[in-house]
């Protein structure tokens, strides 16, 4: 689903975005966000799972067209950035304790931050060692790859690499977890077969993605923008975002945004205008017609050690020193956001921020 999210969610925005290098498709924050709060809306029914997800992605988009067509693209004023900078240091921590237990190679399980942690750490005697030392060996090449080759696909040639293994030697008989093999072609076009009001929830998860995914999207696209001394339209930005997650609701993907990290891959890959999500997806489409099956034995403590790469990034230490420094009274602020989002989940959390954020406005 996350495939069909790159898939279609690009290939949409390209119609109507106005930055030239954003890249749109699933972000960590976006995907758990979404996989923690629809987990308990589904009831453990994989088909009731995705159709609340591509659910979700149509009130998104139609929240983005009305906020579009009201004109309120000055919301991403009312966000600090020190609550921003809080709260992506807290949902990085959540995110990394969704994948630890994969790189032990044990179950994990429970419901919060710190509720996982003490999970992990009972189940650590039962760690898969075989599993670890694989994971470590990714991770070592990533980081490496990370520091001396920036901007180079690293990870892809990290997941080829451990499929090769598998696939040759004998390391999958050791209790090794794999992805198995994915779906062959292309999404059905088709509505969410789900209403609003079947679902309870679905509105403030959908407000929570929106608010998340603009402000990510906006910061993302003008940081480029700024690089390259062009400009990007915010009020524009909201209708690339509602299309694209239009897109994603009419293919059986989930919410979409554009992430920093996949964007930056995409400025450094050379892209100046958005065809190049155009080519990315024509490479989706053809991958998942002819080359699923090459994707069977990856395993997933490789995922894992991909996913804690890619969410450190959220978690910025120069900056939440720099803001110490400047003003106490604003790190407090950036904390309690870190704090909201570690107690209660990310999703309450998301509210938490929004609602400092207001009630520090008020205050000035």
């Amino acid at each position: 689903y996350g495939i069909y999210c790159y898939l279609v969610g690009g290939l949409f925005y390209a119609l109507f975005g106005s930055s030239h290098q954003l890249a749109i498709g699933p972000t960590s924050a976006i995907s758990m966000l979404v996989g923690v709060t629809v987990a308990g809306m589904a009831q453990g029914d994989p088909a009731r799972w995705a159709d609340i997800a591509a659910l979700t992605a149509l009130v998104i988009a139609a929240m983005c067209v009305l906020a579009w067509l009201l004109r309120l693209s000055s919301i991403v004023n009312f966000i600090s950035e020190t609550i921003l900078l809080g709260f992506k240091a807290g949902a990085a921590l959540t995110i990394a304790m969704t994948q630890l237990p994969k790189l032990f190679g044990v179950k994990g399980g429970g419901e919060d931050f710190f509720e996982r942690i003490v999970i992990l750490w009972g189940q650590l005697p039962e760690t898969n060692l075989a599993v670890l030392a694989f994971g470590i060996v990714a991770l070592a090449l990533l980081l490496l790859g990370e520091k001396f080759l920036p901007g180079r696909p690293i990870a892809l040639l990290v997941v080829v690499l451990s499929i090769v293994v598998l696939s040759v030697t004998s390391l999958a008989d050791l209790g090794f977890k794999v992805v198995g093999a994915l779906p062959t072609g292309l999404p059905d076009f088709r509505l969410p077969e789900l209403r609003v009001r079947d679902v309870d929830g679905v509105i403030p998860l959908a407000f929570a993605c929106m608010l998340l995914a603009y402000v990510e999207s906006v910061s993302a696209a003008r940081a480029l923008a700024q690089a390259h001394g062009d400009e990007i339209d915010p009020r524009q930005e909201l209708l690339g975002l509602g299309v694209a997650n239009l897109g994603a609701a009419l293919f059986q993907a989930y919410p979409v945004a554009g992430g920093l990290s996949q964007s930056s891959v995409n400025d450094k890959a050379g892209a100046k205008t958005p065809l190049a999500l155009v080519f990315a997806s024509a490479t989706i489409a053809i991958c998942l017609m002819y080359l699923t099956g090459l994707l069977a034995n990856l395993p997933n403590v490789v995922l894992a050690a991909i996913v804690l790469v890619a969410v450190k990034g959220l978690i910025n230490i120069a900056e939440l020193r720099h803001v110490w420094r400047v003003s106490r009274y604003e790190f407090v602020v950036s904390m309690v956001a870190f704090a909201a989002v570690l107690l209660l989940g990310i999703l309450k959390g998301v509210i938490v921020a929004v609602l400092v954020s207001l009630l520090l406005l008020i205050r000035r």
